[in-house]
């Protein structure tokens, strides 16, 4: 069924399925569980209680808890701008976010909010039914995207449209709610198909939560699936595996399909309130469906452009100027490139945009990245490509020893996650392409490398 926003989701299934279980969560090492009529009221509670305090844009430090699903679903209810944010970011970082987001109110850990609450402003825009993710980009330049309650039902509802789940499976939500693909996929996913959602316990108990809520579904990054495989922590019930926000390597995925499983991939965006399109468990999971509120086309320089009307951003917060570069008529210019094969699905080719994304959805902001390593190299033309799922440099010009070239972008690399530093070095014996304003065009490096 198709839910106008969390109001018409809490109530339709308390009221259809009232004793069912919608959450199971850890409390006290044991598994506990609320229906879909003790959600609702425990929401409406909340929401009450929000209603007579006298703030408009909210803050929720997700930590994934039973008490921060109720207190989202409340914070929209109650007609707060919500924006979920990290509890494990830099606190640099989300005094930044609260800032470019103009919240006047935290919710989270007390002691992290105490540190926080200097960077609240006295004032703030509200917004009914707007819930604001940030982009996960390694820098300053994640943007807040500002998406709705409907928008991300209606994402949901396109989910379960293509992979239905049933009112006795149990969904296991182990990624972080943060981010726009854990809180569709790994929450209002199950919650909309009337499915149990198991709240997962953290990090420290990825080895461990499959075996303890023994889930039928479960929602992924391909660096949570290869951590899962390679400790064998996947229980015997475990019916369909959906892997999202970033490309997975062929044996992670090789060995997924090894178990009993449904091995399903998905494809979004944080601008599009998470799914795009899925593939559907046969065949090749990369030839994918597309979902059925969106319209896809292909540009004629490969770019995947996007229509979906139900689903797509209202735009990024107080920033204009790049919403119009994306959002052009209603039609989302998505930055990445692919083709519609003679089935009508989609597969994604590659990134044409200034981004890559690692499998564990994290995404280097490449110019910065690539300007710093130029820098050391005295001004050397650098690429950055992603390659088996690590980042590799190309430099321009003929082939040559790199032990120098190792030595001088060092301390570059040493700034950076182990998972972001370069890998290997490789040359491109000929001038860079580039765009008419000098732009790298690294999508076409990518093209001509693969042989596209």
């Amino acid at each position: 069924m198709r839910y106008s926003g969390f109001q018409m989701l809490l109530e339709d299934r308390a009221r259809q399925t009232p004793e069912a279980p919608a959450l199971a969560y850890a409390q006290h090492g044991e598994r506990t569980v609320c229906s879909f009529a003790e959600l609702r009221q425990r929401v409406q509670v909340r929401a009450e209680t929000l209603r007579g305090e006298d703030k408009r844009a909210y803050g929720i430090l997700a930590d994934g808890s039973f008490d921060c699903v109720i207190e989202i679903f409340a914070a929209v209810l109650a007609g707060r701008r919500t924006v979920l944010l990290s509890e494990n970011a830099a606190e640099e970082t989300l005094i930044e976010q609260i800032r470019e987001a103009e919240l006047d109110a935290l919710w989270g850990d007390p002691d992290l909010v105490e540190a926080l609450e200097p960077a609240l402003c006295d004032s703030a825009e509200g917004g009914e039914g707007r819930i604001l993710f940030f982009t996960s980009g390694t820098t300053s330049r994640a943007k807040a995207v500002v998406l709705t309650d409907a928008s991300l039902m209606n994402s949901a509802y396109n989910g379960g449209a293509l992979l239905p789940l049933l009112k006795d499976d149990t969904l296991l939500c182990m990624l972080p709610l943060d981010h726009v693909f854990g809180f569709v996929c790994g929450l209002l996913w199950g919650l909309s198909c009337g499915a149990c959602v198991a709240l997962g316990r953290g990090a420290r108990h990825f080895h461990e939560d499959c075996v303890f809520f023994r889930p039928t579904a479960i929602s992924v990054v391909p660096a949570l699936l290869g951590f899962l495989l390679r400790y064998r922590a996947l229980n015997p019930e475990l019916k369909l595996i959906l892997i999202g926000a970033g490309g997975c390597p062929e044996a992670i995925l090789t060995a997924a399909k090894a178990t009993d499983a449904r091995v399903c991939f998905g494809y979004g965006l944080t601008e599009t309130s998470s799914g795009v399109a899925l593939s559907l468990g046969e065949g090749d999971p990369y030839a994918m469906t597309v979902c059925p509120d969106d319209t896809i086309t292909i540009a004629d320089d490969g770019e995947v452009l996007l229509t979906a009307p139900t689903c797509v951003m209202q735009g990024y917060w107080r920033q204009p100027e790049d919403t119009a570069k994306v959002l052009i008529d209603g039609v989302l210019h998505t930055g990445d490139l692919g083709t519609i094969d003679e089935n009508g699905k989609l597969r994604l080719t590659g990134r044409k945009k200034e981004m890559l994304v690692l499998s564990d959805g994290t995404k280097l902001y490449l110019p910065e990245y690539e300007q710093a390593l130029s820098d050391a190299l005295g001004g050397e033309a650098t690429c950055i490509l992603l390659i088996d799922d690590q980042p590799i440099l190309v430099l321009e010009g003929e082939v040559r020893p790199t032990g120098a070239i190792w030595e001088k972008i060092r301390p570059v690399l040493d700034q950076r996650p182990r998972n972001q530093q370069i890998k290997r070095i490789e040359f491109y014996e000929k001038p860079l392409p580039r765009t008419a304003s000098g732009k790298i065009m690294r999508w076409a490096i990518q093209r001509e490398r693969e042989g596209l």
